[in-house]
């Protein structure tokens, strides 16, 4: 058995980095603010320009050093108005990003000490951070394929049928070969439903390759995409043919069922959007080694919310 370490050293992000980097809420809050406001100069509203920020103390403010008016570099972000002490909030990030298959919940209350209900509401907020709806597939060779997940089959295998309607959620998935990943929770899987999903994410003149379902029949029709289509049969027991196959979209649909049924052990419709977000942003950064976790971090002063919470936060965010 091969017991040394595989993940290159440039690449690796251990708990012991962990504590070092983010041993207080102080620390991390320094983190948040240097995101944001690198060096602690930000545009105080007062002196219309920018200025030199300090810590107030006691406080998670920043302080003008011209005129004393204060910035806030939590507000906007998950963290804002949370009473849960910020080192945990980012140990419960560590946690999430160190790992293929997901943790629980249950795990995060049992490691920090939080209540269960604290531990599902801050995953749900950092799960929040992990969509990336805007990311486009750029690879030349798309897999495409549908699953199906929750519940179980009639007899354990093969498509939906009817009286599984009410336990399975149809997912559709876009997988560049050597690339990255986009997964949908779908109403449904029906031509009227993939078409433009694909079009949408799918660089025109790219070359298609999926099974034999009949949903896929109009892909090289698409107007203006010019998309070449390959496929690989299934029915016939053939799941190589050359280059033709789906098993990069199927490797990271088994990550997902053994995740949800292994860690989370059921998902609802109303988030299960959130919860392949979570897998395909780890599956996007397979090659980075242990440094999810920062790549997570860098999402919080990325996706800071428009709008403050409150008429007195307004003038101290930005």
């Amino acid at each position: 058995m091969n017991r040394r370490q595989t993940i290159p050293k440039e690449l690796r992000y251990t708990i012991d980095q962990f504590k070092r980097d983010f041993p207080d809420d102080d620390a991390c809050l320094e983190q948040i603010k240097e995101q944001r406001f690198p060096g602690g100069v930000a545009v105080c509203m007062k002196c219309e320009g920018p200025r030199k920020h300090y810590r107030v103390k006691g406080r998670t403010a920043y302080a003008c050093a011209t005129c004393g008016t204060h910035i806030y570099p939590l507000a906007g972000t998950i963290f804002e108005k949370s009473t849960t002490p910020l080192h945990l909030w980012f140990h419960a990030m560590y946690l999430m990003g160190s790992t293929r298959c997901g943790i629980s919940a249950k795990q995060v209350q049992r490691e920090t000490g939080v209540t269960y209900k604290t531990a599902w509401r801050m995953f749900k907020q950092i799960r929040s951070l992990l969509s990336e709806p805007d990311m486009q597939l750029e690879g030349s060779t798309i897999e495409i394929d549908e699953t199906y997940v929750g519940g179980v089959r009639k007899f354990n295998s093969g498509r939906k049928l009817r009286a599984d309607a009410k336990k399975l959620m149809p997912v559709l998935g876009m997988a560049e070969r050597g690339g990255r990943v986009r997964a949908f929770a779908t109403p449904d899987v029906k031509i009227t439903t993939v078409m433009p999903l694909v079009r949408e994410f799918v660089l025109p003149k790219s070359t298609l390759y999926t099974d034999e379902r009949n949903i896929y029949d109009g892909v090289q029709q698409v107007p203006g995409m010019g998309y070449v289509h390959k496929r690989i049969q299934h029915n016939a027991k053939v799941y190589v043919a050359g280059d033709i196959h789906t098993n990069t979209i199927e490797g990271f649909w088994s990550l997902v069922k053994r995740g949800l049924g292994g860690v989370y052990h059921s998902v609802s419709q109303k988030y299960l959007q959130s919860y392949l977000d979570e897998y395909s942003f780890r599956y996007n950064r397979r090659a980075s080694g242990n440094l999810i976790f920062p790549a997570m971090l860098a999402r919080v002063s990325e996706k800071v919310s428009l709008k403050p919470s409150s008429p007195a936060e307004k003038s101290h965010s930005v």
